[in-house]
């Protein structure tokens, strides 16, 4: 009883509720942030650190790991970043490939380390630019590793996955059951605010803007609604075939041999490598996959954004490439935050229906638990694992069931399957909850395993076969050498009551060698810190361990943080300094090498859960607290360690400035988007000072039966902008103008998008059309126009009942005809292969009104519209004439009696299918009314924009401002700030000429934008002056900017140049000769793209090249210079600049990769090379 009564007992923490006979089993601890596990057939134990480490283990018994692999230099272990996926090869160990996915630490085309340092582990992001700034630009990097001389080699096989801030980096690595890789990434935008590309969030050019150079807009050029193909929208990057293709938000199914496109793939003959790997597309982090046991089929658990996430199903890699829709779709609805930017990759999603993207199969709201009776905790979540069950020792239930986790909340759950095979919602029950798991995996015995990332412990669960638990006594856990202690195993027991054997570590070596009794004792005669452990053993397979520190002439030390004190708060762009000390009573002071400091973010939507942003080393330091959404605060941990491994940690809580934000409309009750909300105004939200915040008002929008329009937002900010916030309440108002709907107005169509396929109806009345090989015109007659091409263009609207007229009608439209000859239709409702009503643009005679109807009738103009003219051109009918009027003025009439004709086929705008007597020539302003106008409500409507009310807009925007002009070869790059608007400017004209003073106008007109930069290429040498014009919605022109002039100059002559290159063409495939010795070139598979100096060609890395026929002056002899500016997205292996072939070999040739960097070639009487070290 007294040696009883002395022990100090130490026990495993109490595992979490399980069902059934089910318990968790930790098979190893003490990693440090693991992130994936793998098992070999060999027996080891594969598991990946978030820095970079790869650790194996030689068994699940084995406690004392070796290190496989070191990947920190290419690591960029950051916040969410770091190595996050990891696969044996099927064929594992005799074929010893591990393949890795991790956030490769260097900018696209660049090499790693790019911010951290070699060999260390934890990684910064300094300020500038920032973390959640402008960003810490890296790529994703998909690897293999394989033993060679004792060491490990690793082998790139892709590098993509542009990322711009700390999370959704790259995610997942799985096999499937044809021998194919899969790996998953994610999104690389920013988690705070609707992304677009928009983030020119600090002055700096450490990471330029738009850094990942996404549509429309080159490096270095921030993007703007509606065009805009950044951040998020990367996701969608597969709808955007205007440019090279990249892997953001995708699910790639690639050869693991080359890394290319496996066989199959829907898009396998792509001549764009990324094109050719996507097997499906539109997710925002796609952090886990797995495959369904017995298929093909792959599943993923997709992080969300601030409402849902997701469990989606790939049926069939090999069928058709699939699009689960974000950003434009979250969960099951549309994502507000991105709806509310009328943004065209999702306005044209949206167009095209439901069908055109797939839900999740499973999602849960984050307001919500996936299942009855869950003891989790709802608010943040995010999806962290998914595994399926192949069975083995656990009920025949689980047989097929879809295991799934959320590392926010802590929380496993399991849905078995249904009567279709497949998983079923309906069963959705808890199976583990306070389980922090970044990975589920099935491994030995079938056994269900997590990866325990905040614990650093890998758990194992066991059924039926209950593990032993293990329980440790000590008769002392301190005191001077020679110190005897005296240990018992009792408290140790086995639920299944099966007889126990025990084996001991008693020296603290990691095996468990030192003794099998149930009580040993064990005298330490040096002094130190010594973990002694304990397995107790059932002898069927199951095993429990505990241990216990016994510290001999050592005390824990004492870390105190001196600053920062609890007491300051901080806002974004602040610096924050840290100082900390550590003592020892037998080491004395700590030094800085064993202080180690982690910064913490507490995201607390509703419950808190913890993102480690990095780590520091030493007594003192900086940071910059990051940008993030309120309610959240961060923790500074201070961790000293003492030279025998004794720790002692001290924290402190630091929280934020914050600030109320007030969103209000005029008139009350309108929509505004802020951040991932869609809500009506007015409301408030509490923000971090400094935070940056995206708020949008759309425009048009209806409510209480009217139709408003935005006119300005109190801040001056366009319709879609961010918002900095102050350190004091601010309130921001959004001003719109009402637009009533005029009475009859079935259908209306400003042709205001600009960009994609979607034609929107302004009616209300939902008449939304379809654009088929058409484009958009800058200038309309007011705002934009859609441009037909006279031969197989058109707009395609469904039928509706709204569009069945009967006694009265009226349509309209502003026309430039380029072609009049022959019938041209301007709209034409069809009935079957006829009409019910028509508006023909030219005819017999010239543009002509139709109508059916118990027959047809006409009224034709005398004369036809003159050509590249606006024209206003619109028909009426009121049950008893038919009338044509153009400009105004009545020019035709028939009368007619009878009810219009009805039927369910659509209405046409710009051809028809009958005939298809297609218009030439730009179409603005449609609108069709279920009643005839009089001739002065046709003249209102000619003088007024489509969704405007009243006369139309005449004031022009202001100038824009400090036009700056500077000059290159061959180009000239303009800036300016931008001009302001009362209805918010659309675009600006650039203008050019040899003269100073000169004024703008069409003639000297060199190009049109909608950003404040413009890039003039292809312009000889000289001396130029600039001006640029805003224009609005309402044509409406802007006074000239000031004047700027630039010095263009052409590349040196230089002696001997035989060919030289601009590649400004821009369009076309002939790519000219500067020189003047005529060795013009043809290029094959590449694309037009924005240069060094003006424009450039984009090689595709597989089937691209520029052919030059062989010509006298290329044959160099004793002396050649070979030059070229290039821009790499890939440097793996041999990748050709430009060589001279001879035969199947080269003369020469310059390289722009190879076996260690770019080299050169000649070969004279033998070849000889010059190739680049890095």
């Amino acid at each position: 009883m007294l040696l009883t009564a002395g022990l100090a007992i130490v026990a495993p923490a109490p595992a979490q509720a399980l069902p059934g006979s089910f318990q968790r089993q930790v098979v190893f601890s003490g990693l440090t942030n693991p992130t994936n596990i793998e098992f070999a057939s060999d027996g080891r134990v594969f598991v990946a650190e978030k820095s970079g480490l790869i650790k194996v283990f030689d068994s699940l018994s084995d406690t004392t790991p070796t290190i496989y692999a070191d990947l920190r230099t290419q690591v960029h272990n950051f916040w969410d970043r770091g190595l996050l996926g990891m696969a044996l090869h099927p064929d594992f160990p005799s074929d010893p490939r591990i393949y890795v996915l991790n956030s490769y630490d260097a900018v696209p085309g660049g090499t790693a380390p790019r911010w951290g340092t070699a060999g260390v582990s934890a990684d910064p992001c300094p300020t500038p630019p920032g973390a959640t700034g402008d960003g810490c630009l890296i790529t994703g990097r998909l690897s293999s590793l394989a033993p060679s001389n004792g060491s490990v080699v690793e082998t790139p096989l892709i590098t993509d996955w542009c990322q711009q801030h700390p999370s959704h980096s790259v995610g997942d690595l799985k096999f499937g059951p044809d021998g194919m890789l899969y790996a998953a990434g994610g999104d690389g935008a920013s988690f705070n605010f609707a992304d677009y590309g928009q983030d020119n969030l600090t002055g700096s050019d450490v990471t330029p803007d738009n850094p990942c150079g996404d549509p429309p807009s080159p490096v270095g050029t921030a993007l703007t609604p509606p065009a805009a193909e950044g951040g998020a929208l990367r996701s969608q990057d597969l709808r955007t075939s205007g440019d090279p293709a990249g892997l953001n938000g995708s699910v790639i199914r690639i050869d693991p041999d080359t890394g290319l496109a496996a066989p199959g793939n829907p898009n396998a003959g792509n001549a764009d490598p990324n094109v050719a790997r996507i097997i499906a597309y539109g997710q925002r982090n796609p952090f886990r996959i797995t495959v369904r046991p017995g298929t093909g089929e792959i599943w993923a658990g997709e992080v969300g954004w601030s409402t849902y996430e997701e469990i989606n199903r790939i049926a069939n890699p090999t069928g058709p490439v699939t699009n689960f829709g974000w950003p434009c779709y979250e969960g099951p609805s549309r994502q507000g935050g991105y709806d509310n930017l009328n943004l065209t990759l999702c306005e044209n999603l949206y167009a095209a229906g439901a069908s055109a993207h797939t839900p999740p199969y499973f999602a849960w709201n984050h307001g919500s638990r996936p299942a009855p009776n869950d003891p989790c905790p709802s608010g943040g979540s995010s999806s962290s694992g998914v595994a399926f069950y192949e069975g083995g020792a656990y009920p025949a239930a689980y047989d097929g069931a879809l295991f799934f986790s959320d590392f926010s909340r802590s929380c496993v759950w399991v849905m078995t399957k249904g009567a279709n095979g497949l998983p079923d919602p309906a069963t959705i029950t808890t199976f583990d909850s306070g389980m922090p798991a970044v990975e589920l995996q099935t491994g030995p015995g079938g056994d269900l395993f997590a990866v325990d990332y905040t614990n650093g412990r890998i758990i194992r669960y066991l059924y039926d076969n209950v593990p032993p638990t293990a329980v440790i006594g000590a008769s002392a856990t301190s005191g001077n050498a020679p110190l005897t202690v005296n240990f018992s195993s009792a408290g140790s027991g086995d639920a299944d009551g099966d007889p126990l054997t025990f084996r001991w570590d008693l020296d603290g070596d990691g095996d468990f060698d030192d003794s099998t009794s149930a009580s040993p004792s064990f005298t330490y005669t040096q002094p130190g810190s010594y973990v002694v452990k304990l397995r107790a053993d059932d002898g069927r397979g199951g095993q429990g361990d505990a241990t216990v520190t016994i510290n001999v002439n050592n005390t824990a030390p004492t870390a105190t943080i001196v600053s920062p004190s609890a007491s300051l708060t901080w806002a974004v762009g602040n610096t924050i300094a840290f100082s900390g000390t550590g003592t020892d009573a037998q080491d004395g002071t700590i030094p800085g090498s064993r202080m180690q400091w982690k910064l913490i973010m507490h995201h607390c939507p509703s419950t808190c859960h913890e993102h480690e942003i990095t780590t520091f080393t030493g007594t003192s330091g900086s940071f910059a607290p990051p940008d993030h959404e309120y309610p959240s605060h961060l923790e500074l941990r201070l961790t000293v360690t003492d030279a025998h491994g004794l720790t002692d940690t001290k924290s402190v809580l630091l929280q934020p400035k914050t600030v109320n934000l007030t969103f209000q409309t005029v008139p009350a009750g309108l929509q505004l988007g802020f951040n991932s909300e869609q809500t009506v105004a007015p409301f408030t939200r509490t923000v971090i000072v400094g935070s940056h915040n995206s708020v949008s008002a759309p425009s048009p929008q209806s409510a209480d039966g009217s139709s408003y329009t935005l006119t300005s937002w109190s801040d001056g900010g366009a319709a879609n902008h961010n918002v900095t916030a102050p350190a004091t309440a601010a309130t921001y108002t959004a001003t719109y103008q009402q637009s009533q709907t005029p009475d009859g107005l079935v259908a209306a169509y400003a042709m205001d998008a600009g960009t994609g396929t979607a034609v929107a109806d302004a009616s209300g009345k939902g008449n939304n059309g379809t654009a088929t090989s058409t484009t958009w015109a800058l200038t309309g007659k007011y705002g934009q126009a859609l441009s037909f091409n006279g031969t197989s263009s058109w707009v395609t609207v469904a039928d509706s009942a709204s569009l069945h007229l009967t006694n009265g009608m009226t349509l309209e439209a502003w026309v430039r005809p380029t072609a009049v000859d022959g019938w041209r239709t301007v709209l034409m409702k069809e009935f079957g292969t006829d009409l019910a009503y028509a508006l023909m643009g030219s005819g017999s005679s010239g543009p002509t009104a139709f109508i059916y109807t118990s027959s047809g009738a006409n009224a034709p103009a005398p004369t036809n519209l003159p050509l590249n003219v606006w024209s206003h051109v619109a028909a009426t009918y009121d049950g008893s004439t038919l009338r044509l009027f153009v400009n105004g003025t009545q020019v035709a009439t028939n009368p007619t009696t009878g009810n219009l004709r009805t039927g369910t086929s659509p209405l046409r705008i710009g051809g028809n299918s009958g005939s298809g007597e297609h218009f030439s020539g730009l179409i603005d302003e449609v609108r069709i009314y279920n009643k005839a106008l009089t001739a002065a409500q046709i003249t209102t409507d000619m003088n007024t924009p489509v969704g405007q009310q009243g006369p139309p807009d005449t004031q022009p925007p202001t100038a824009p401002g400090s036009l700056a002009a500077t000059g290159g070869q061959g180009s000239a790059q303009l800036t300016w700030t931008a001009s302001t608007d009362n209805t918010g400017v659309t675009g600006y004209t650039v203008h050019r000429s040899a003269t100073a003073g000169f004024t703008p106008s069409g003639a000297n007109q060199v190009g049109s934008t909608a950003g404040t930069s413009f890039t003039d290429s292809g312009v000889a040498a000289g001396t130029y002056y600039y001006r640029v014009v805003a224009f609005d919605g309402s044509s409406n022109t802007s006074p000239s900017s000031n004047e700027a002039s630039a010095v263009v100059t052409q590349p040196p002559t230089v002696s001997g140049l035989v060919a030289a290159y601009g590649m400004n063409a821009g369009t076309g495939t002939a790519v000219a000769d500067a020189s003047g010795n005529g060795n013009n070139g043809t290029a094959t598979s590449a694309t037009w793209s924005t240069g060094k100096y003006g424009q450039a060609l984009s090689f595709n890395g597989t089937s691209s090249w520029v052919t030059v026929a062989d010509s006298a002056s290329l044959r160099l002899t004793n002396g050649m210079t070979l030059e070229a500016w290039v821009r790499p997205t890939a440097v793996d292996g041999w990748r050709t600049v430009l060589m001279k072939e001879f035969g199947t070999d080269l003369a020469y040739a310059l390289m722009g990769s190879g076996s260690s960097g770019p080299t050169a070639f000649i070969y004279t009487s033998s070849g000889a090379n010059a190739p680049a070290p890095t």
